[in-house]
């Protein structure tokens, strides 16, 4: 066996491979077998020749010299270890010694080329991460090293240094998972390698090493080789390490992987590199052609001596026609000048308007400011500090601000800095809070080339006065009001919003609290964003292109992840800044009206849902619902959203009842607590509710608001008192303990909130349009719920969704409710029926669930019900009602065939992916299919008598369609779904030679899953009578209650509303 199991290739030839004795290190002399293979740069032994993995492996390059030693045995002799072997035969020792002979002359030719001799190595290569780790199965740490794209481990640092080791990991095969705070998986076909490390941020950059590693062994060489060509580039052009493969391309230079990092540390100002392997998107004919062509032409030779002696790249060329160099490269059609020319560019070209606002920041002359003194550092990262960092991590550094560049040295006598910041890269400056890490003051710098500095002082006025003169430094003129108060983090960010959504545009941000403001290029300050009060706070796109939409009553911004290291700490800021910040109601997510969202959550769901619910707010909810309740609610209200079905009123009004019994101040706050009570006792109406006037102005405004909601809440509950039991005197037994955080023995309590009800009116100015408003709404929702009731087809738990005619757009929604008998065909009907859209015959209009993520969709039968699809909708499919364009086809077809059995040959592929990566693997192969009443069978040929695969057709889901990035070889395709005893879901894509053959396939899916019918014979032309259900704004979801009582209720509610108000 020449290769790992699963028939993978080895990446380097296999020169000789068999079975020998060797000698155990102890020198016993029992001889164990061995499975020996040698390639050109190791000799490994192994247990069988199915392992994967060996028990030892001897770098060739540090064998001394191969001898012989008696009958049939041999010794590989290294610097201080021998390695024994013995033969079947004299012969096959022979045989065995000239290999090892050839493979050792072949790497010292190899050596002799190179001139990197590497930790003791000859011909090795620097690792990208070396160190100490425990495996799972080994008493003693092992040391592990990553390089290239292989991952080897070694018993000790010596055995590191003398090229003997255990095995080593091919990454092309490999996956890397955390598992808890310090442990990581390496999971392979083969084995899972469970390692350990010291610390969480050292098994971050071990997960980090090993990533790169995958990244690497998944690249290709077709542009290294490329530029490989051009004798020259065959060699780093910093350090002559041979075959390098990363490149500078503005600088026009070929780098080995260390030096690339030297140059990335000079800021992609400087230097912008990317790797001849894996940027694949970058490298351009053009691209490739100049860097092979700087070191052959004379043209590009000279340009590139004129950027180095400061020749600038948008100078005024004098001519308008083309105003700056790469212009005129273009007008004289030089591409290699124009790519070199392109990669050096750091400016705009030069505008003759010079009346036009100036777009970028750094086109602004920003003004120099000074300031040094000694800051403790950290080591820069690659990605946000989760963890704190402790004092032991800082090194004390003398740093000097000065001519926009903020650099750091050993000490104040040092003249080389150990590194540079420049102001004019800086992307973001955040504070974090007081003792986040191990000085109880720091702040973080954010740059371009997504890096991250954490800077750290123990005074608070000279941190604060770093960062005021920082700040100072990367801010333009145009955004310096943001400086005019203490931020939590400050910097530029692309963005989207008002009238210009077409292109992104740079804006400077900073948030303080709460708080975000912005300052725009086109305008002036803009009003700030109040995070707490947002109407939607939503992440968009991919994890490669993110945006964080903020959706504000008068205006909608977004904000786009164009650096993935500085957004995700904006992200992670705006969402706590957005979130609740402590008890009180001031703090907590507001509403428009400034009422917090919590409040407005469980008011809204019980006036929807519990109006008619006996007992409602007297009776309480389960402990354990209501307490999870209460916390996803205190946690993040916005993103909660409670449904008939999926929470019982009972735990959301027990939900609301704990809210505002716990909190620290109360609704009607501590200090005024005692004068509410005692304005309950004043016995004339007409003084008592005065009082109550005078001291509702005095509560804050978000208890105001509050007060005024609830009561408002508990005057329509009690309107429906015949139903749910709850009258005023009821309900002030209830909250009056509540609101005021008493015990309950304090009569007063009550009496002031059966007073605050009874005169709700006049205590809270409600005008006649408000409360015809209120009216309105709940009439709506009252009867929907008569009219459900009465039709009989009202059922708890119906919900509304959101089904689209013929396409998805915004003038082509319909909002309908789905109860849980709704068919297909039913609600097909509804729609055309609100729409208008008359059915001729041969209109075979049908509901599809289409899946854009999977770019495929299913056409519904008739008969089947809608509920449970919607329940397992995700959130990139909907419903659409359209006609089935191929429904003629199928039906003419199912009436002329025979049997009810089809079979032939499709292309067919497994939806697997690459060890977790996401990267689809294999292709399309020729499989024969046999489709009967009770399976679909896969055959690997006609011929074949045992099918490979076999599914349960009546468990199988038939989309029509194969997304794109699969490459069919067709466009005649469809996807089938299976869902397993265990919820787990399994995908396989099949694709047919024509469209009739994609038809005839589909029509007998369906007609084998459905007993043979597929269209109903007398399709209704009746349509349900379902109630209109939104009403402006209002979602109209189904009460509890009679059809009786709520007949009653509504009578009552609409005939004379004023007469309901007792006592005003």
């Amino acid at each position: 066996m020449d290769g790992p199991p699963g028939g993978s290739t080895p990446i380097t030839p296999v020169i000789k491979a068999g079975w020998l004795d060797k000698n155990p290190p102890q020198g016993s002399y029992i001889y164990q077998k061995r499975w020996v293979r040698l390639d050109t740069d190791h000799l490994r032994y192994f247990d069988s020749n199915k392992d994967a993995y060996s028990k030892r492996f001897i770098s060739v390059a540090c064998i001394s010299h191969v001898a012989a030693i008696g009958d049939q045995k041999f010794e590989v002799i290294t610097n201080n270890r021998t390695f024994a072997f013995r033969a079947e035969s004299d012969v096959e020792r022979k045989e065995w010694m000239q290999a090892l002979q050839q493979a050792m002359a072949e790497q010292r030719a190899r050596a002799r080329l190179s001139s990197a001799y590497l930790l003791g190595v000859p011909g090795s290569e620097q690792p990208d991460r070396a160190g100490s780790l425990e495996l799972r199965g080994f008493k003693n740490k092992l040391y592990v090293a990553v390089v290239g794209d292989k991952v080897q481990l070694y018993k000790n640092l010596e055995e590191y240094h003398l090229g003997i080791g255990i095995t080593f990991i091919d990454m092309s095969v490999g996956n890397v998972k955390e598992v808890d705070r310090r442990s990581f998986d390496l999971t392979t076909p083969y084995r899972i390698f469970s390692f350990s490390a010291d610390s969480e941020l050292e098994k971050e950059q071990w997960l980090e090493a090993m990533q790169g590693a995958i990244a690497e062994a998944l690249s290709t060489s077709e542009v290294a080789e490329r530029i490989w060509a051009a004798a020259p580039n065959r060699f780093c052009a910093d350090c002559g390490a041979p075959q390098p493969d990363w490149a500078s391309i503005n600088l026009c230079v070929v780098i080995c992987k260390r030096c690339a990092g030297e140059h990335r540390g000079l800021g992609a100002g400087v230097s912008k590199v990317r790797s001849l392997k894996m940027d694949r998107k970058v490298w351009t004919e053009t691209l490739i052609e100049a860097l092979c062509a700087a070191v052959t032409t004379t043209d590009l030779a000279e340009t590139q001596a004129l950027l180095g002696c400061g020749a600038g790249i948008n100078c005024f060329s004098g001519d308008p026609e083309a105003p700056t160099p790469l212009a005129l490269a273009e007008q004289a059609g030089q591409t290699l000048q124009m790519e070199f020319l392109r990669n050096n560019r750091t400016t705009e070209v030069p505008r003759l308007d010079s009346m036009k606002p100036l777009e970028k920041h750094y086109s602004v002359v920003l003004p120099t400011v000074s300031h040094s003194g000694f800051l403790y550092k950290t080591a820069s990262a690659g990605k946000l500090l989760q963890d704190r960092r402790a004092r032991e991590e800082f090194s004390r550094r003398w740093c000097v601000l000065g001519d926009g560049v903020l650099s750091y040295f050993e000490n104040e006598r040092a003249v080389t800095p150990n590194g540079e910041i420049r102001a004019s890269e800086i992307v973001c400056l955040a504070v974090p809070p007081p003792d986040t890490h191990g000085f109880e003051h720091t702040f973080e710098v954010y740059t371009e080339g997504e890096r991250l500095y954490l800077f750290g002082l123990e005074s608070a006025e000279q941190a604060h006065e770093w960062v005021k003169c920082i700040a100072k430094a990367f801010v333009p003129p145009l955004a310096e009001d943001l400086l005019a108060r203490d931020f939590e983090r400050l910097g530029r960010l692309p963005y989207k919003a008002g009238l210009s959504l077409q292109r992104a545009q740079e804006g400077w941000f900073s948030l303080s609290g709460s708080e975000l403001r912005a300052v725009f290029p086109d305008g002036p300050c803009e009003e700030p964003l109040q995070l707490r009060k947002l109407q939607e706070l939503s992440i968009q796109g991919d994890s490669e292109n993110q945006v964080l939409v903020l959706v504000e009553r008068r205006r909608t911004l977004y904000i786009q992840g164009e650096r993935r290291l500085d957004f995700m700490g904006w992200l992670g800021a705006i969402q706590k800044a957005a979130a609740s910040m402590g008890d009180t109601l001031s703090e907590q997510q507001l509403g428009d009206s400034d009422i917090p969202v919590i409040v407005y959550r469980c008011v809204d769901y019980i006036t929807q849902c519990g109006l008619t619910s006996e007992g409602i707010y007297r009776k309480c909810g389960q402990t354990s619902k209501t307490q999870r309740l209460l916390e996803s609610l205190r946690q993040d209200a916005r993103s909660v959203h409670l449904k008939e079905g999926e929470q019982h009123v009972d735990d959301v009004s027990s939900a609301l009842k704990r809210f505002l019994r716990d909190l620290p101040d109360g609704l009607f706050t501590r200090a005024q607590r005692l004068t509410w009570l005692e304005a309950s006792e004043i016995e004339d109406e007409e003084e008592k509710v005065s009082r109550y006037r005078e001291l509702l102005v005095r509560l804050p405004p978000v208890n105001r608001a509050t007060v005024k909601a609830l009561i408002s809440h508990l005057y329509c509950v009690q309107c429906f008192s015949d139903t749910n039991q709850m009258n005023v005197h009821n309900l002030a037994i209830v909250f009056g303990p509540t609101l005021f955080q008493t015990d309950g023995q304090d009569y007063k309590a009550g009496r002031v909130v059966e007073d605050l009800i009874n005169h709700y009116v006049v205590v809270f100015s409600v005008d006649e349009e408000e409360l015809r408003k209120q009216r309105e709404e709940i009439t709506a929702i009252v009867k929907m719920r008569v009219a459900g009731t009465a039709s009989g087809t009202q059922h708890a738990g119906d919900f509304i969704c959101t089904v689209y005619l013929e396409e998805k757009k915004a003038e082509t929604e319909q909002h309908i409710k789905i109860p849980a008998s709704m068919t297909a065909e039913e609600l097909t009907l509804e729609i055309l029926d609100r729409r208008n859209v008359g059915i001729r015959e041969k209109d075979y209009w049908t509901c599809f669930e289409v899946n854009e993520r999977e770019e495929a969709e299913r056409p519904l039968h008739f008969a089947e019900k809608v509920l449970p699809i919607l329940h397992g909708l995700g959130t990139d499919s909907h419903l659409v009602v359209k006609k089935h364009q191929a429904m003629e086809a199928m039906l003419l077809y199912l009436a002329s065939r025979v049997g009810d059995t089809k079979h032939g040959m499709m292309k067919f592929r497994e939806d697997r992916s690459l060890l977790g990566l996401g990267l689809p693997s294999g292709g399309f192969h020729d499989r024969y299919f046999i489709l009967n009443s009770s399976c679909l069978r896969l055959y690997k040929e006609v011929r074949s008598h045992r099918p490979e695969k076999e599914w349960p057709v009546k468990s199988l889901k038939v989309y029509l369609g194969v997304k794109k990035k699969l490459r069919p070889p067709t466009c005649w395709g469809f996807t089938v779904v299976h869902e397993t005893e265990k919820h787990e879901k399994q995908q396989w894509y099949l694709c047919c030679d024509t469209q009739m053959e994609l038809r005839e396939w589909f029509a007998t899916f369906l007609f084998v899953q459905h007993d043979g019918l597929v269209w109903p014979s007398e399709p209704s032309r009746v349509s349900r009578a379902v109630p209109e259900v939104r009403l402006g704004s209002v979602s109209l979801i189904p009460l509890r209650g009679s059809e009786n009582e709520m007949r009653r209720s509504v009578a009552a509610f609409t005939a004379d509303p004023l007469s309901l108000l007792r006592n005003v």
